[in-house]
């Protein structure tokens, strides 16, 4: 062989090598029956839709104790941490100087009340008199006065035996609501006044429980611009099923309801506050609890899924791979709505009846063909697992 030829063929080897290099490097190269893809066709159907937030458990009610008269703290009646009724002692201040107050208001009132009688026998006795001109009228207007006074002077004793009575039942403190009490700011024999450092312990009304959570203004005007064009049908009346989802992913048994939303944006988040009250008849949830809130009962009308892994991401956005008649694919751009689930709920782009690509999407390029399997039985077709929360 002549050295012109060797000279020609050294080129020749190094670039098929270029070019099995280049290939292997590159989009694999299809087998002659295509690449192996699992593909669906999209359907368009009404998808229950969830929505879900961060919420934090407060108590329904919580109650400062409070004294509302000053002495000597005789006794704690409660456990410092215990689940306490409606009604329940918790406090008593020294209650003898207000018994001695009261006494005193007693005995007050049973003098007027003699002044009244005598103020008023008196004034039977004068006015036949003074009808028959045998007194003057000025003595009898004196014992019409004296009549009132007397009668006045009754009135504002029995007030201050009232208020004595008061005073001595407020040095037995109670608690007005049944829930978890706490610790005790005051020890026994210590001086309460009311006042500023009036505070004694708190109780907090276990059952129900309020659940707060936040709507961002970017989330309410997106759900309320859904409900206007028709995509997302809300439960009649609003009326949303709330689900709790506790700190270690269950769900907590009781379902709550919507019983109030703020009347505006807060100034300073710019979200709108709202509350679910749910029943608490065990205890389990405690204020200052974080949870998962999962409103429910809102359904996407007729509405195309597709699995979170057939969307792809290009330099035009996000699309997927839509089957063409001659076993192709080509992009198809799409508008993601929601991710609920492991589903995307498009909000455009994919029409009903198309064939996508579900599996093996990463490999497929424009106009290589395609081998085409149905999703597993098990049911995986865009549809067929709609029930989970909403995300972004």
């Amino acid at each position: 062989m002549s050295s012109s030829f060797r000279g020609v063929r050294r080129p020749l080897a190094v670039l098929a090598a270029l070019v099995l290099i280049g290939c292997s490097d590159g989009a694999p190269v299809p087998a002659a029956d295509g690449i192996a893809v699992v593909a669906a066709t999209a359907q368009a159907s009404d998808i229950p839709a969830t929505f879900e937030f961060v919420g934090r458990l407060e108590s329904s009610r919580h109650v400062e104790i409070r004294t509302r008269v000053s002495g000597f703290l005789d006794s704690i009646s409660y456990r410092e941490g215990s689940r306490v009724q409606a009604g329940q002692v918790l406090f008593q201040v020294d209650p003898k100087p207000f018994q001695v107050q009261l006494q005193a208001a007693e005995a007050e009132l049973s003098l007027q009340q003699a002044r009244l009688t005598t103020a008023r026998a008196a004034l039977a006795r004068v006015r036949p008199l003074a009808e028959e001109n045998a007194l003057s009228q000025k003595e009898l207007d004196d014992a019409i006065g004296e009549d009132k006074a007397a009668a006045a002077a009754v009135e504002a004793a029995r007030a201050r035996v009232e208020a004595a009575r008061l005073d001595l039942g407020y040095a037995t403190i109670r608690s007005p609501v049944t829930g978890q009490s706490s610790y005790a700011t005051r020890a026994e024999g210590s001086y309460v006044g009311a006042g500023p450092d009036s505070l004694l312990t708190t109780v907090a009304a276990l059952d129900p429980m309020w659940v707060d959570f936040s709507v961002s203004e970017q989330q309410w005007l997106g759900h309320q611009s859904r409900i206007k064009s028709g995509r997302l049908r809300p439960p009649a009346g609003e009326d949303y099923d709330v689900a709790i989802v506790l700190a270690d992913d269950t769900v907590y048994g009781e379902t709550a309801r919507i019983t109030f939303s703020d009347a505006g944006l807060s100034p300073e988040t710019a979200t709108l506050l709202v509350r679910a009250t749910v029943a608490n008849p065990d205890g389990l949830l405690l204020p200052g609890q974080f949870v998962r809130v999962r409103l429910q009962g809102a359904v996407w009308a007729d509405a195309v899924s597709v699995p979170q892994r057939a969307v792809m991401q290009g330099a035009q956005g996000s699309f997927v791979w839509v089957v063409g008649e001659d076993g192709t694919a080509k992009p198809s751009p799409v508008e993601l709505g929601p991710l609920q689930g492991d589903d995307w709920i498009l909000f455009g782009g994919l029409k009903p009846g198309e064939r996508y690509v579900v599996d093996g999407a990463i490999r497929v390029r424009p106009g290589v063909p395609l081998r085409l399997t149905d999703p597993p039985a098990a049911g995986s077709s865009p549809a067929a697992q709609p029930g989970g929360p909403t995300r972004g």
